[in-house]
């Protein structure tokens, strides 16, 4: 069984910085690609940040230049190091493979970003 536990949200100022953690179970997590995905209230969750299994990147335009993904493969996880956080940043993130695993969603750790 797939399981992925998200953590490391909260409330931050904008301009700030926060780093999000999600360790993975249940998948062979060094041959997966990674990814973060979020969403806002009202809108539909958006691909953010990915990582294949050989290390290379790829960012949502809206994000480039700001967040940076990375993972441990010793450690099962993957993590999202946001920087020059903006309010348009609130969010709920989660992560998963990509494609995406459909029933492997975890709860997310919930973003806010102040003005």
């Amino acid at each position: 069984q797939v399981q992925l536990v998200e953590s490391g949200g909260g409330l931050v100022q904008a301009g700030g910085s926060l780093r999000l953690s999600c360790a993975a179970s249940g998948i062979i997590f060094r041959i997966n690609d990674m990814a973060w995905y979020r969403q806002a209230p009202g809108k539909q969750r958006e691909l953010v940040a990915q990582i294949t299994s050989g290390h290379s990147t790829n960012y949502a335009d809206s994000v480039k230049g700001r967040f940076t993904i990375s993972r441990d493969n010793t450690k099962n996880t993957v993590y999202l190091q946001m920087n020059s956080l903006k309010p348009e940043d609130t969010a709920i993130y989660y992560c998963n493979t990509t494609p995406y695993l459909r029933g492997a969603w975890g709860q997310g750790t919930q973003v806010t970003v102040s003005s």
